[in-house]
């Protein structure tokens, strides 16, 4: 196939229609054009910040797009949640010159997700390859360190494969529907002592407030100027540096309400906590949260428990409650795999790089079962 490739310096370039005709079918809500275009227009995903946007886009021989690929120049690791930071020091230290990279991912959103979009009737194979090698070929010709995709699905990680890309694997905590239709299905799944925990956990995070969950109509900036002062100040003190403006929830406002499900805790009418979450075709999506009280275990009943009340409400099939917490195996969340893919120029860095990846994917895996093994919090059948 005689295709054409194309380098964009921002969503925007590609366009909505033609970009989100190929990202809408996949149900994914942050590959589509307007959050990328949130992140972007917002000042948040910008060249500004170590985010310069390189997004590919693929033709056929007449000019219609058949693939398009997220893709920035990154001038840092921060805001990835796939730690390479490792391999820049080594390389940096050895003579190299690590960044800019490039970076397939959606910014700040450990989500996994389609990173090759591939238009309905075109060869998915074929798209895939033009895609991955598009983006290999730009890293060459911009004389880059190295080419990242954080967070494919595992069937996209294992094309990449054969196509030239080390695989890293590593652990996120995601609940899954195991046929419960409500809270107390789920409950009486757990053991006991689980099943009590968690039910005086969620009285004493109710105890006083009124919760609710927020969608479509129903949020207003009000409710948006409340989180960002919950984001900012939870941010600033686990990250040092939040990273989305306040003008990023303004324009998820104005075009993804429909898809958001904003869990807000209210003293009297006044708001003290909220978990921001995104609504894909078949999960939930866990994003940011914050509050302006100390109150016992009112973390894990907005992001968690909450949560996994939506998700059964609504017939979806998991919740993804972001990165890291081996405590939320306790509350239902199960260690389940995530990918990564790594294509590294250098042979001198991309050598141990690969051993090192070997060996990391065989601990993560052994690790991953041997917590299933000793702490899940399920009935032993």
């Amino acid at each position: 196939m005689n295709l054409k490739l194309q380098v964009h310096n921002g969503v925007a370039a590609v366009g909505r229609e033609a970009w989100d005709a190929l990202a809408r079918p996949t149900g994914d809500p942050f590959v589509c054009y307007d959050f990328l275009d949130a992140c972007e227009a917002s000042g948040s995903a910008v060249p500004e910040q170590g985010w310069a946007a390189r997004h590919l886009s693929l033709h056929s021989e007449d000019g219609a797009l058949i693939g398009a690929m997220p893709l920035y120049l990154k001038g840092h690791s921060q805001g990835e949640y796939v730690f390479d930071h490792s391999w820049a020091d080594a390389y940096q230290r050895a003579g190299g010159r690590y960044y800019p990279k490039l970076l397939s991912a959606i910014p700040f959103t450990p989500a996994t997700g389609p990173r090759l979009l591939v238009a309905s009737g075109a060869d998915t194979d074929s798209v895939r390859q033009g895609l991955v090698q598009g983006a290999v070929m730009l890293c060459e010709q911009m004389g880059l360190s190295s080419v990242h995709v954080n967070f494919p699905p595992e069937s996209e990680w294992q094309f990449m494969a054969g196509h030239g890309l080390m695989l890293r694997k590593d652990i996120q905590y995601i609940w899954r529907n195991q046929g419960w239709t409500s809270f107390d299905d789920f409950l009486n799944a757990l053991s006991a002592s689980r099943r009590k925990s968690i039910r005086r956990e969620r009285r004493e995070a109710q105890d006083g407030l009124t919760i609710r969950t927020l969608s479509g109509d129903a949020l207003t900036e009000a409710h948006w100027d409340a989180f960002y002062a919950f984001y900012m100040d939870t941010g600033s003190r686990k990250w040092g540096r939040p990273y989305l403006t306040r003008d990023f929830f303004s324009r998820i406002h104005a075009t993804m309400a429909d898809k958001v499900a904003l869990v807000m805790a209210f003293e009297g009418d006044t708001p003290v906590a909220a978990a921001l979450n995104f609504i894909g075709r078949d999960a939930l999506y866990g994003r940011q949260w914050g509050t302006c009280i100390d109150k016992p275990f009112l973390h894990f009943e907005l992001c968690y428990y909450q949560a996994i009340d939506f998700a059964l409400k609504h017939g979806l099939s998991r919740v993804e409650a972001g990165a890291q917490g081996e405590h939320k195996i306790a509350r239902g969340y199960l260690p389940s795999p995530v990918y990564s893919a790594h294509y590294i120029a250098d042979p001198a860095l991309a050598e141990p790089v690969a051993r090192y990846l070997d060996q990391e994917r065989q601990a993560v895996e052994a690790e991953r079962l041997s917590m299933l093994a000793e702490l899940s919090p399920f009935k032993v059948r």
